[in-house]
């Protein structure tokens, strides 16, 4: 049976894909001869060491990786040292770090200013700023519109307001929180900051004041705002204030009265004061005298404003240590400062500072120059009604003055201000200022013989006069003629 064979087929041998030698190949047979062999060299020795072992986990918490922050392992106390060292621009960007930084931060902050008084009656204020020392709560305890756009200003205090507001309104104590409220919030503020230092506030009770007192025993400096007789009772509690601001009356704002009641109080309970402001305060001749005697260690009085009965410049003879006199926007001295016989000189009185004051009563400025015959320097700025015949009673009552800075005192002229300081034997600086009726061209030889030996000396009585040579040579000043011409 015929047949065929079959020849098996042989299978063809499998295609073999041509691959592209590496970058690594290439660079090492083109390598140069002795860096081919330390590349040689590093392959057999990673094929003949043993394997590497893997790593062991770090117990610690801190990752290891090489981009974390490495001060994360700094302890706080050490990292709070680095971060005091800083700018204070540097404060804002700082607490934007982490969570941490934020909290850090917070620590060095020592002083803040409240506008929100949800911040403090929910205790983010001092949780946030645990180490606080100087607090000042009067714009928090204030409800007034903050997007109003309008701004009343005063010197003791400043409101937001709205555009049909009635000047006949007290802004203050319409939008003043109620006193219950403020005073939780002073006792929050008290108990988680003892180290409380200064302290400003507006419409608190005695019961707030003596929350303070009692949790706050370091505090030096209070400022208290629309306060009366009823809550210098707190006051006196604090006996370690060394620095008290009473501010009773600011017309527009808010009114309450501060009699010779609370200021006995206040003197009897602080009597380590140094320095007292009385802003719109009453009072009379007893009330000085009580702070004269109990407050031995006051230096510094300031009157601004003041509401004091007649015969009330006579009890600054008590204060004995007193070395400043200052009064502010003053309407008068004392419109009845009786006999000269209670008109003794504080011995210890050294500057008398007068701004902003009404000086139109012979009587009562002479008393004034009477009461501080002992002073060795006197300012007066920006004060109504001090002519030559006022100015004349500071030459009979004060020659000692070393001392003397007029500044805004527009009726004063040359004549009246050599008849003053030529008297005076020992006096070494003079600074006159914005005085225009006192003439460079009226100056005598005397005068000016005693203007060359002086230590200290300022001229600028007039300064209209200076504005032309400062101008000159600049094509200004001149109507503008340059700059609009006529079509």
């Amino acid at each position: 049976m015929p047949f065929s064979a079959e020849i098996p087929e042989v299978p063809s041998p499998p295609t073999v894909k041509k691959r592209f030698p590496s970058w690594s190949k290439l660079w090492v047979k083109n390598a140069k001869k002795p860096l081919k062999h330390v590349v040689l060299t590093m392959q057999l020795q990673s094929l003949s060491s043993p394997a590497i072992k893997s790593p062991k986990i770090p117990k610690t918490l801190t990752p290891t990786l090489p981009n974390s922050d490495p001060t994360l392992s700094l302890p706080d106390p050490l990292l709070l040292k680095i971060l005091s060292k800083l700018p204070d621009s540097q404060r804002n960007s700082n607490s934007l770090v982490c969570k941490r930084w934020l909290n850090l931060q917070g620590r060095l902050f020592r002083s803040v200013k409240l506008l929100d008084w949800q911040f403090l009656e929910s205790g983010r204020l001092v949780f946030r700023f645990p180490n606080l020392t100087r607090v000042d709560l009067v714009p928090g305890c204030l409800v007034t519109p903050q997007n109003s756009g309008i701004l009343l200003s005063h010197r003791a205090v400043s409101v937001q307001v709205e555009s049909w507001f009635s000047k006949k309104w007290k802004l203050c104590e319409d939008c003043l929180l109620p006193a219950k409220l403020i005073d939780r919030g002073l006792k929050l503020l008290a108990s988680s900051c003892p180290n409380l230092r200064k302290l400003s506030v507006i419409g608190t009770s005695e019961l707030g004041l003596l929350n303070v007192a009692e949790e706050c025993s370091t505090l030096q400096e209070l400022e208290l705002h629309k306060c009366n007789d009823d809550v210098l009772r707190g006051i006196a509690a604090c006996t370690n204030l060394q620095v008290l601001r009473l501010v009773g009356k600011v017309d527009g704002f808010y009114s309450s009265v501060v009699s010779d009641i609370g200021l006995t109080i206040m003197a009897q309970g602080c009597k380590r004061l140094v320095k007292l402001e009385l802003h719109g305060c009453e009072g009379s001749f007893d009330g000085i005298k009580a702070i004269g005697q109990s407050c031995q260690m006051l230096e510094e009085l300031t009157i601004c404003d003041h509401r004091m009965d007649s015969g009330w410049l006579a009890g600054l003879s008590y204060c004995e240590n007193l070395k400043t006199l200052r009064f502010q926007s003053c309407k008068g001295i004392d419109p009845s400062p009786g006999p000269d016989d209670y008109l003794v000189c504080c011995p210890a009185l050294e500057r008398l500072h007068l701004q902003k004051c009404q000086l139109r009563d012979k009587k009562s400025l002479r008393a004034l120059f009477m009461v501080c015959g002992a002073v060795r320097e006197m300012v007066f700025q920006d004060c109504w009604g001090l002519d030559n015949d006022m100015f004349s009673l500071a030459s009979t009552c004060s020659r000692r003055v070393e001392l003397l800075s007029l500044e805004g005192c527009s009726l004063l002229t040359t004549d009246g201000l050599a008849s003053v300081i030529l008297s005076w034997k020992e006096l070494q600086s003079l600074r006159v200022v914005s005085c225009k009726n006192i003439k460079d061209s009226e100056i005598s030889p005397s005068l000016s013989t005693l203007f060359s030996v002086f230590k200290e000396f300022k001229w600028r009585p007039d300064t209209k006069s200076l504005l032309p040579s400062s101008l000159a040579g600049i094509g200004m000043g001149k109507k503008g003629g340059k700059f609009f011409k006529r079509m």
